[in-house]
Formats: C-alpha cells, sequence, structure tokens
C-alpha cells in the first residue's frame, strides 16, 4: 500500500496551458484520504501556491528541486540548503562571462533582470497577473543580480538560458561542477542548486521522517529533474509525455500524457485499488 504520493508540477500535474484537470484535482483530493500527498517541483513556493490551495493540500512543498521544504500553513522554511552568498556572487560573475542569461530565485520571489529579459519570465509574469494579491506568485525585474543576492536571505537556485554551446560549456565548467548540481528545465535552459541538492534525495528525507520509506512512495514526474525521485520511489511512474533518458528509470509509464486524464486514473486505481 502506498503511504505517500509525491508529484511533479509542470508536465505531469499541470497541463500544457498550466492548468490542472478537474479530474486530476478531484483524484488528488480523493486520495488524500488515504495517504500523505506532497508536491515536489522545481517551481519557487510562490509559484506553485495556486495550484497548492487548488488541490486543497495542507502538506509542505518540496521546492527548486529539492533545495528546500515550505510550510504553506506557517509561513516558514522548515528545511533548506540554499546556496552560499559567494557561490552565488561568483555564479552571476561567470554567467555574465558565459553571456547567460539568467533568472535568480530568491527567498519570497523570483527575479529577474530587467535590462535583458528572459522571454519565459515575461510570460510567467502575465500568467502570474491572473491569481489575486494574495496568492499571486511573486516575479521582480531587478537592476542588478549582485545587489539582490548581497541582500537576500536565501537564494534557492539559478535558471540560465543561452546558446546550446554556451551552455554545454558553462555545465562543465571546473567551478561550477565543484558547487552546483545542473539539471536540465528545456532545451536551452538548465536549473542549477547548490551541490548535494535534488528531488529525491529532499524526498528521501522527507519520506523518512514521516515514518515511511521507498517502498510505501508512489512519485510520478517527466522531466530531467524527476529521475532523482522516481527512481527512488517503490513505484517511479514516467509520463507519456517524458522522453526516454526519464522513462528508462521508471517502473511504469503513464497511459497518458500531462493533457489527459491518465495520471488521476492511475493514482486511485494504485492508492485507493
Amino acid at each position: 500500500m502506498y503511504k505517500v504520493l509525491a508529484l511533479d508540477l509542470d508536465g505531469t500535474v499541470l497541463t500544457d496551458d498550466h492548468a490542472i484537470l478537474p479530474e486530476t484535482i478531484h483524484a488528488i483530493r480523493e486520495v488524500q484520504k488515504h495517504c500523505h500527498v506532497v508536491i515536489v517541483t522545481g517551481r519557487h513556493h510562490t509559484a506553485a501556491k495556486p495550484y497548492y490551495q487548488a488541490l486543497g493540500l495542507t502538506t509542505p512543498a518540496i521546492c527548486c528541486n529539492g533545495t528546500y521544504v515550505y510550510d504553506y500553513q506557517s509561513g516558514t522554511v522548515l528545511k533548506q540548503n540554499a546556496i552560499a552568498r559567494p557561490q552565488a556572487l561568483k555564479f552571476i560573475e561567470l554567467a555574465g562571462q558565459f553571456q547567460m542569461k539568467i533568472v535568480m530565485y530568491i527567498t519570497h520571489a523570483m527575479t529577474y533582470s530587467r535590462h535583458n529579459p528572459i522571454a519565459y519570465m515575461e510570460a510567467l509574469e502575465k500568467w502570474a497577473a491572473q491569481y489575486p494579491a494574495e496568492s499571486r506568485p511573486r516575479i521582480e525585474r531587478i537592476d542588478s543580480f549582485r545587489d539582490e543576492a548581497r541582500q537576500a536571505d536565501y537564494i534557492w537556485k539559478f535558471v540560465v538560458e543561452g546558446l546550446p554551446s554556451s551552455i554545454e560549456r558553462f555545465m562543465e565548467n571546473p567551478w561550477i561542477k565543484q558547487h552546483f548540481n545542473g539539471e536540465r528545465s528545456w532545451s536551452n535552459r538548465i536549473d542549477f542548486a547548490a551541490l548535494g541538492n535534488s528531488k529525491g534525495k529532499r524526498l528521501a528525507e522527507y519520506v523518512a521522517e514521516l515514518g515511511y520509506s521507498s517502498e510505501h512512495v508512489l512519485a510520478a514526474g517527466d522531466n530531467h529533474n524527476d529521475i532523482s525521485m522516481i527512481q527512488y520511489a517503490g513505484l517511479g511512474v514516467a509520463m507519456q509525455n517524458a522522453d526516454n533518458a526519464v522513462r528508462q528509470h521508471a517502473r511504469l509509464i503513464c497511459p497518458t500524457d500531462n493533457n489527459g486524464t491518465g495520471l488521476a486514473e492511475l493514482i486511485l486505481q494504485k492508492i485507493k485499488g
């Protein structure tokens, strides 16, 4: 019997237009009566919050690819392994040398450059505007990453975007490899968290604290940053839309992609029986 359901958001629970199907909402609300449901996402907690509310969850969320655990009920960070300030400042310097566009996730906001904007963040800003102020994801345009990094309580992760050749060289930089864990989130986009962070590692720690083990976990995801938790879970599920690098680590492939009702049907079947 599965006691923990761990779910990625983008490409898994969310459709391509960033919505949650009514069937998925129903299924997740239903299985909450039978197991512990936890969101495990690459998102900042403010960007996950609207979905957390839509699903009626009361559990903490694992955010930024395992960097921290955030409790929405108390508005506090329960555990974290944030990027140290000196490493963040050096990262910003190197990213500039490699002509990377940057997004920096800090304590309560996602920040990007006012002078060198990144298209997906502009789209995210428009998406966020639909929500009321109390639940609106915080996205801020800034003048200086260095200034923000010096002031922030926490620096959760960086997202870099650039030419594929530049990204590959950046990922292979010895200093970057020494201090950061890089995971591809798009063809030309890499998420960088402090070395040692991953969804699987943080989920394993979280599950152990609940008194369960990997065999009690059903985890579903679609992207490279989900591989570690798919490998960890007793039943690791890859979405139909996942590529082969993700699929090969899964014990089960979801019968539909993230735009279909396969995930809802699967979790009802496996958890409720």
